[in-house]
């Protein structure tokens, strides 16, 4: 892979993007509902080498393309973004790993995560509202303070089960992280789980935990008891 500098143009890195561009890697992706070709870690690379560029960042993702705006998201500066800016961006990218980065990679770091997080999470945007569960998530297991865990957990029996696809992977993981974090809730957030049996026949590969959150809570509990 041909180095690249930091003064990099925008059209220069998208023909190192196209040349990295592999067929079989975006079938693997495609399934997945991700449109680009490109191995995630010849991606992060290039973010390695063209280090921290906002106005880069800004011209990659409004590109449009998959595999730029995931670039984008590697080299911009979290703490620049304003509120709407990462709203619009949200809402307008729908390739599950961008929305996972911008969730993960930007907006967590964001002064505005918690603001974010409370706009998105009752969304009647499905796919809006799994970022402010996510986030949720995050609160849960780290930062609970001021949530109402019980509430949560109420909402997650009565919803999860109908919930579409994205948003209910993330309430399936705000469910596992509530029992695996709060020992008071573990007991009815197993039953839930069990109850609903939502992803309890997810493939899951050897020696990977099952997102099947009574399987995943007890793992993550007997880990973390040392056993």
């Amino acid at each position: 892979m041909a180095a690249i500098s930091t003064g990099t143009t925008v059209n220069e890195v998208m023909d190192q993007l196209a040349s990295l561009e592999d067929p079989k890697m975006r079938a693997i992706n495609e399934r997945h509902g991700d449109d680009h070709g490109v191995n995630l870690g010849k991606l992060r690379a290039v973010a390695k080498e063209l280090k921290t560029q906002p106005e880069l960042s800004r011209q990659l993702w409004h590109t449009g393309d998959t595999a730029a705006r995931l670039l984008s998201l590697l080299i911009c500066r979290p703490k620049s973004f304003d509120q709407d800016g990462l709203d619009s961006m949200l809402r307008e990218c729908r390739s599950p790993k961008v929305m996972d980065w911008l969730v993960n990679y930007v907006v967590r770091k964001s002064p505005h995560a918690e603001d974010l997080r409370r706009a998105w999470f009752r969304d009647p945007d499905p796919v809006v509202a799994s970022a402010g569960w996510a986030l949720t998530s995050e609160r849960v297991s780290k930062s609970p303070e001021g949530l109402d865990l019980p509430a949560l957990l109420d909402t997650i029996e009565a919803e999860m089960q109908d919930a579409p696809d994205r948003l209910q992977w993330a309430m399936n993981t705000c469910l596992a992280q509530t029992g695996i974090a709060h020992p008071q809730f573990r007991s009815r957030a197993m039953a839930i789980g069990e109850r609903l049996e939502v992803l309890k026949d997810y493939p899951t590969p050897p020696n990977c935990t099952s997102p099947y959150a009574p399987v995943w809570i007890a793992e993550m509990v007997r880990r973390q008891a040392g056993e």
